[in-house]
């Protein structure tokens, strides 16, 4: 088998990247580096069933010979990211998936997009399901996030639909572990890196809003399961166990062993108040559940965070 992974320099296109490789695929992976880093590839470079190229998927995708599997995740995808790179991130969600389309049309290939939660928006259910809409502010700030990922997923069934391209639909919820950027934004990394350097946690609102993090390993595994699947609707890949923030604020304090305190902001606009998976679907159609327990998730992550500190 030969997959192409966009965005293969990112967090979680990197871990997939190695997931494929030891899955016995040869991968191509293309990213233009403007919120991936090469180093998260590390070894990979070096081996001769990984081939990496450096480019804009928005310019084309030039790839020689058969690919099976297309997994579609290049898109900045932090909070900071698609704030400050907000064209950067719509042409990716909408030319860059156009693209990726054709070439998936072109090879034969299956599709896979790696969607988001965040189509959901601040949501009105909860927890949410698939056949759930959304409510989303289409001309927000997180649009530029939120809108491209709805129209990649438009895209996608538009291309099933009229031109039989096999795709999958992975709608990916709150995802922590090694090599996130300590100023990815999402609160996971923010909370660690403040609590290595002995600052106080930043808490928006009044911390009672909720999140459900999946360690990657989990998700990976998911992502891989839906690619063998014949599941063409959207699937909720996330764990459904629900946190509040100012309680992972508490407990990453005090697995750091820190002395820091916890300082309260204001809320940003339109940041959703509850966030969980309903996985149903993926535990009856893929056989798919999460595994790693959030302490466990947090300990690796944080000794990561604590490495990359030392050789700083």
């Amino acid at each position: 088998m030969r997959a192409v992974v966009t965005g293969g320099a990112g967090f979680l296109g990197s871990h997939l990247c190695e997931a494929l490789l030891e899955d016995g695929c040869s991968v191509v992976t293309i990213d233009n580096l403007i919120t991936g880093n090469k180093e998260n590839m590390g070894a990979l470079l070096g081996l001769s069933e990984f081939e990496f190229i450096e480019g804009d998927i928005c310019d084309g995708i030039d790839v020689e010979g058969d690919i099976d599997m297309i997994f579609h995740l290049a898109s900045p995808a932090s909070p900071n990211d698609y704030l400050n790179l907000p064209i950067e991130t719509l042409k990716a969600g909408t030319v860059g998936t156009l693209n990726c389309l054709e070439f998936a049309q072109e090879k034969s290939s299956l599709f896979l997009l790696a969607s988001t939660s965040e189509i959901y928006g601040d949501p009105l259910e909860h927890p949410q399901r698939e056949e759930y809409w959304g409510n989303v502010n289409p001309i927000g700030v997180r649009s530029v996030y939120d809108e491209a990922k709805r129209v990649s997923e438009s895209m996608a069934m538009a291309y099933h639909r009229e031109r039989g391209v096999t795709v999958r639909i992975a709608r990916i919820f709150n995802t922590y572990g090694p090599r996130m950027k300590r100023d990815d934004g999402r609160v996971v990394p923010n909370f660690i890196d403040q609590a290595l350097h002995g600052q106080d946690l930043t808490v928006f609102g009044d911390g009672a809003q909720t999140r459900s993090f999946c360690f990657v390993s989990d998700l990976i595994d998911g992502l891989l399961k839906l690619a063998r699947s014949g599941v063409e609707d959207p699937v909720n890949l996330g764990n459904p166990e629900e946190v509040r923030i100012v309680d992972l604020a508490k407990l990453i304090l005090k697995m750091a062993g820190s002395n820091s305190g916890i300082k309260f902001e204001e809320l940003p606009v339109d940041d959703p108040r509850t966030r969980r998976p309903d996985i149903s679907k993926a535990e009856k159609l893929l056989g798919w559940q999460p595994n790693v327990d959030l302490n466990v998730g947090l300990e690796k992550t944080l000794a990561w965070f604590r490495g990359k500190l030392h050789r700083s």
